[in-house]
């Protein structure tokens, strides 16, 4: 039996270790230094229906716990990604969670349609931190009622499960969390980048260029295991956690904290080497601590008293 193996919506993950959307591309530098199939899944760079060049640079700036980055959902867009990216990607046996992202509902329900048909592509991740440009440019993800509608709308035309990534910058990351639920959603993907800035300190402007950035890195695993923590106790949806992971002992705090899986970032940038290695040290945990299943430590932070599934394959 394979201790590391794991069931979700869509998903038939060999171990739960995948890189998060945004910090691995398409993974065509990575699998120079190795084999993608290792992975449990691939989470893809951010896909919308037109290309897009991103936010004028600098858009990266590094913290003393992680960076910054105002990237601006850079990418060739969905009829590229069909006809390239994903294809590409066949000759891996790992499943494809295709990151949605746009500016209106309509531009995540014309990507949506189209990315699920995609043979590899196993499971939707909507990016719902976006601007909604038709609100105001209020992120579809800070407001209930339009996350809902979105994620609905969204599962209206998938062919593939639904997972919505959530956004630490509300004032109630559950609150969020059941409103996708009631909207249809599979599945939880968290978190989100954290809103924050770094100054220089000569000139006391702004280093990016967009003022503001998505924090990343060690810096805030500790809000992120607050959330999952919070948020597994009130949904029995899935949840794939992800916020500073750097090694195999990050990941069991996700796992005890009630993620069912977990996602690498910007560990990614300091070591490309970063999910394979993780994966052997959790083949090793498991066998060190004697556990039957790697989710045999899923919400053990909270007991029998949450809603989250085993999950185990």
């Amino acid at each position: 039996m394979n201790r590391l193996a794991i069931e979700l919506p869509g998903l038939s993950l060999k171990n739960p270790i995948m890189p998060a959307s945004g910090c691995f591309g398409f993974g065509k530098e990575y699998s120079q230094f190795y084999d993608l199939s290792e992975l449990g899944a691939i989470m893809i760079k951010a896909t919308t229906k037109e290309a897009r060049f991103g936010n004028p640079t600098p858009r990266v700036a590094e913290t003393s716990s992680g960076m910054l980055n105002a990237i601006g959902l850079q990418n060739p867009g969905l009829d590229h990604v069909m006809a390239n990216e994903l294809p590409w990607l066949t000759q891996f046996d790992v499943p494809i969670i295709a990151n949605v992202a746009g500016s209106t509902l309509e531009d995540y329900i014309d990507v949506a349609r189209v990315i699920s048909t995609a043979e590899n592509v196993k499971a939707l991740e909507l990016n719902i931190s976006c601007p909604n440009v038709k609100d105001g440019g209020i992120a579809f993800g800070t407001d209930p009622k339009t996350a809902r509608e979105l994620t609905a709308r969204v599962k209206e035309v998938s062919e593939v499960p639904v997972y919505v990534k959530l956004s630490p910058n509300v004032t109630s990351i559950t609150e969020m969390a059941l409103a996708v639920e009631e909207g249809g959603a599979d599945g939880l993907t968290m978190i989100n980048t954290l809103v924050g800035m770094r100054l220089d300190r000569k000139t006391g402007n702004p280093i990016i260029a967009n003022k503001t950035g998505g924090l990343s890195g060690p810096a805030i695993k500790p809000v992120a295991i607050r959330m999952v923590y919070e948020v597994s106790q009130r949904t029995a949806l899935p949840i794939i956690a992800m916020g500073g992971v750097q090694d195999s002992y990050d990941v069991v705090d996700y796992l005890s904290a009630g993620a069912s899986a977990v996602a690498v970032g910007t560990q990614n940038f300091v070591d490309p080497f970063a999910c394979p290695a993780i994966i052997e040290d959790l083949s090793k945990i498991v066998k060190e601590w004697e556990l039957e299943h790697i989710l045999d430590l899923k919400g053990r932070s909270w007991g029998k008293h949450g809603k989250t599934a085993n999950h185990r394959a």
